[in-house]
Order: structure tokens, then C-alpha cells, then sequence
């Protein structure tokens, strides 16, 4: 486990007080923690989200196309 001392200002530690009593949480470090995973799942990485999976499930079920050669691939594109 990582610790360290963090500043925080007046609106910031009142933030956070919220957030632990909303979520009936012990303490600021887990509200912090909290505040980071929430942070982590709408930010980061939005593609390992179930969702994502999903459609690239359906997208993996479709039928390819097979091409010869770039510049069959680049004519299909361009007349697509």
C-alpha cells in the first residue's frame, strides 16, 4: 500500500466528506479510492467496459471480406 500526504482545499475535503457519507464509506482514504475507481471506469480504458466486449463479439461473428490486394481494398472503400 501506497500512503501519502495530500493538500487539499476547503471545497475539495468538503467534496469528499460528502462522497463518504453517500456512500456510507469509513473514511477519506476510501472515499479518495472511491473517487479514483469511479474516475477509472469513466475515463480509462472505456474499451475492456462489458459493453465494448460485446460489440466486438458481434463484430467477430461477421462474415470477412477477402481482398487480393491494397489497391482492390482501397477501390471497395472508395466505391463503398
Amino acid at each position: 500500500m501506497v500512503q501519502a500526504i495530500v493538500n487539499l482545499g476547503e471545497r475539495e475535503d468538503r467534496v469528499l466528506t460528502i462522497v463518504k457519507g453517500k456512500y456510507g464509506l469509513n473514511n477519506k482514504s476510501e472515499a479518495v479510492n472511491f473517487v479514483i475507481s469511479k474516475f477509472e471506469e469513466d475515463n480509462l480504458e472505456p474499451q475492456l467496459r462489458p459493453e465494448f466486449i460485446k460489440k466486438l463479439q458481434k463484430i467477430k461473428k461477421q462474415k470477412g471480406m477477402h481482398f487480393k490486394s491494397v489497391k482492390e481494398l482501397r477501390e471497395h472503400i472508395e466505391n463503398a
